[in-house]
């Protein structure tokens, strides 16, 4: 499972705007999923005393270059089986990521099944949102709202015909996971401290990984357990041992020189 918020960042887009007296030229600097842009717009303008500045919308173009980095530059489609998407508030985590347009924008460029990890506070608010972006999995931080605000974002991602889970971050207890177990298809264990990629797997959460496999074998076989953070091939066997069934990696997949290659040794793992 590939970890969306790693892809490439560093987007320059220079504009110039060339008026008949004199020339004017504005330099954008922007990060985020584009990358490798660069664009480069003149325009010209007639007019005696005016100025134009053309300004592309990040999120319109997000579309076209996601299509061409899935399905021309990294064909996940036929390595991974799905997409893990990272969703920061700023709030609940402190770093900002992506939100609902860009998920909408992920949607139509990839058939892959899309797992949103909602890293935000009180994602009850938001749950029925990114179902319609089009989300197919939707996880919620048991730390980010009170028992039944949990239980209302499940339920509420149900309703959408959505899959529904519930996420851990290291410092929460295994038993944290027993008032949503039987209401999850989904439980996701994290291996490093939430909001920001990058950072090294933390081995001492195996222990805690192993004791929710086993309150799923007891009550809700049928879940899958997830883990998300450090993942690589030295780490993915260790996580595997302990009984999680779905890894997301991002680093260790976009990092790599050869992501093909790398998503085998993840699976052989």
């Amino acid at each position: 499972l590939i970890d969306g918020y790693n892809l490439p960042e560093g987007l320059f887009r220079k504009i110039i705007a060339i008026n008949q007296k004199r020339e004017l030229t504005t330099e954008v600097r922007t990060s985020g999923l584009i990358g490798t842009l660069l664009t480069e717009l003149i325009v010209q303008n007639t007019a005696e005393s005016r100025q134009a500045i053309l300004i592309p919308e990040f999120v319109r173009a997000a579309e076209k270059y996601l299509e061409q980095h899935f399905r021309e530059k990294v064909p996940l489609q036929e390595l991974a089986d799905m997409l893990h998407v990272d969703v920061m508030d700023g709030l609940f985590v402190p770093n900002i990521s992506i939100g609902i347009p860009v998920v909408k924008c992920i949607r139509p460029v990839t058939d892959l099944p899309l797992d949103v990890h909602l890293m935000i506070d009180r994602p009850v608010r938001y749950v029925e949102q990114f179902c319609d972006a089009g989300a197919d999995i939707v996880t919620c931080h048991v730390e980010a709202d009170s028992r039944e605000n949990i239980l209302e974002a499940l339920s509420r991602i149900h309703v959408k015909g959505k899959r529904a889970g519930v996420v851990l971050k290291p410092g929460t207890s295994a038993t944290a996971v027993l008032p949503f177990i039987n209401q999850v298809e989904m439980i996701l264990v994290m291996t490093v401290e939430p909001g920001f990629g990058g950072q090294k797997f933390m081995a001492d959460q195996m222990k805690k990984l192993g004791a929710v496999r086993g309150l799923i074998d007891t009550m809700n076989p049928q879940c899958e357990l997830e883990v998300d953070g450090g993942i690589d091939p030295d780490t993915a066997p260790a996580a595997i041992e302990a009984g999680a069934n779905v890894l997301v990696a991002g680093s260790a997949v976009y990092g790599a020189e050869d992501i093909a290659a790398r998503i085998e040794a993840l699976r052989g793992a």
